[in-house]
């Protein structure tokens, strides 16, 4: 499969994996395959990070999976990096009747309903055991990129940039993945066993691997950028709804984003002149905003496609590669992370041998429900965003209801995603969900034994028979004594490389055996 399959080429050295797409989704599953073993060429077309305002915060699953490879101390310093831009915003243009503006802890929006912090219910048990994460959220994609980037380097990930993918030929055997680079040098190929196309919602590994991209057609024109304007005075910070659309002001300076249920918009690619998005935010505000300069801007829409499976024979997709939707409730970003956590320990798995190929079969099974679930989540945002007497009647309802206790805590459990688990084996409560970030009697949490990217069978109440079961499995599963104050009533959990429960027991629970969980997730142990 090849978009120039004339082309001549010159091969080169084996890798377990090739990942197309050094975004943050294509970065993070690279760590994620090196961790476990594998070894990993990472191209991207570009020279560097795109630093195009795009995401601009992180869900509570996302932070608490990078907060489990020890990546805490630096989303902290990028949200309040962020947060210090957020406070400039408010002493420019917040705090006034005129202008309100979200006060620093905000619970998020549903199609530009803001919810507020103060009716959420905290005691809910979805909020439960995410550990010292509460504090992080605002941060902006570009400088989480360069943070990725960083980590797979820290772990020998090899990054090849100004190299496009322009082809493959896939076999029984692996894959011949075509490279030409963007600078006028000869075009050359590798060999890998895998390849994952991490390369955005028009992915070519998507269209060349022949897989299908079914969903429902746009109907809004976006625009997003950071720019200097003046006549903004008007402007209310936030989300808001007109008659003609939606504007979002803000929560960084000179931030603001409108929407238009215009169709489409016609051109996609080219720069967003400072006339444009002048024109789309006095049409949609009803302001006389003038826009003097865009430093970074993006077209968007509601087109909402889903690859219908996510995995062909030895190529695999991941992140917008295998799906797309409107960016609202910024779920896109965070979606991609969990593809990539997912799939990387069970790859790697795959590639060592360890585990039988039927493995990656649970990659589609888990992820492609949370991903169709999303896709519905930003149709509900559209019907709700439109300018038209119905979407405006249901609006007042959902407003209602998102003033209230329940309302709000239910519209944060989906936003968060606190409330994602598998259907996994098993009839503990804990099961198939994100492992409680327990505190251990040590002084140490769950989430420090996490960072090497293995498995971690926790033994909590000091039985040699169960420690026993990870026997075979070194450099895949590791075991730990320790006790957990805390949480008396558990004995045992079995945690996935990705902070899920596959398997727990509780101290009276009279079956205590993880060896059938081993064996699903891990293969059989060595020796066997």
């Amino acid at each position: 499969m090849s978009a120039d399959a004339n082309t001549e080429t010159n091969h080169e050295t084996n890798y377990d994996v090739v990942v197309s797409g050094a975004g943050p989704v294509g970065l993070l599953l690279a760590a994620e395959l090196t961790l476990g073993g594998a070894r990993v060429l990472v191209v991207e077309r570009l020279a560097d990070v795109d630093e195009t305002i795009k995401a601009g915060g992180l869900n509570s699953t996302t932070t608490v999976a990078l907060y489990r490879r020890g990546l805490l101390p630096a989303l902290t310093g990028i949200h309040e990096e962020a947060m210090s831009r957020f406070k400039e915003f408010r002493r420019t243009h917040g705090g006034s009747d005129n202008n309100p503006v979200p006060p620093p802890k905000f619970a998020g929006h549903f199609s530009g309903i803001m919810l507020r912090a103060d009716l959420l219910d905290e005691s809910d048990p979805a909020f439960a055991g995410l550990g010292p994460v509460d504090r992080v959220g605002l941060v902006p994609q570009a400088p989480l990129e360069r943070l990725l980037g960083r980590h797979a380097g820290e772990l020998g990930v090899e990054v090849r940039r100004q190299v496009e993918l322009t082809g493959f030929d896939a076999d029984e055997e692996g894959v011949t993945v075509r490279l030409v680079p963007t600078d006028g040098s000869a075009p050359y190929a590798v060999r890998a066993g895998w390849l994952v196309g991490c390369d955005g919602g028009r992915s070519l590994v998507r269209k060349l691997t022949g897989i299908e991209f079914p969903g429902t057609a746009p109907e809004i024109t976006g625009y997003q950028a950071i720019a200097d304007m003046t006549g903004t005075e008007p402007l209310r910070g936030g989300w808001n709804t007109t008659d003609v659309g939606t504007y979002a002001f803000g929560p960084l300076p000179g931030r603001i984003l409108t929407v238009e249920f215009d169709g489409p918009p016609s051109d996609r690619q080219s720069p967003v002149t400072a006339e444009e998005l002048q024109a789309s935010v006095r049409r949609v505000t009803g302001i006389d905003v003038t826009v003097h300069k865009v430093h970074s801007s993006t077209r968007f829409t509601d087109n909402c496609r889903q690859a219908d499976t996510y995995r062909a024979g030895r190529v695999l997709l991941a992140g917008d590669a295998a799906h797309v939707h409107s960016p609202f409730g910024g779920q896109g970003l965070n979606l991609g992370v969990g593809d990539a956590m997912n799939l990387g320990w069970k790859l790697a798995l795959v590639v060592r041998g360890q585990a039988p190929v039927e493995l990656l079969d649970t990659y589609t099974a888990e992820r492609h429900p949370i991903g169709a679930w999303v896709l519905d989540w930003t149709r509900a945002q559209i019907a709700v965003m439109r300018p038209e007497p119905h979407s405006r009647a249901l609006r007042s309802v959902v407003t209602d209801l998102a003033g209230t206790v329940d309302g709000t805590t239910y519209l944060v459990k989906r936003i968060s995603g606190v409330w994602q688990h598998y259907d996994l084996p098993g009839d503990h409560p804990l099961t198939g969900r994100s492992a409680p970030d327990l505190e251990l009697a040590d002084g140490t949490r769950l989430a420090d034994h996490l960072h090497n990217g293995r498995a971690l069978l926790l033994d909590l109440a000091d039985d040699p028979k169960l420690r026993a079961r990870a026997d075979g499995y070194e450099g895949v599963v590791d075991a730990l004594t320790a006790s957990c104050p805390g949480r008396p009533e558990l004995a045992a959990l079995l945690v996935r490389p990705d902070g899920i429960t596959a398997w727990a027991a509780d101290t009276d629970s009279a079956e205590n055996d993880p060896t059938d969980a081993l064996r699903l997730w891990f293969g059989a142990p060595a020796g066997a």
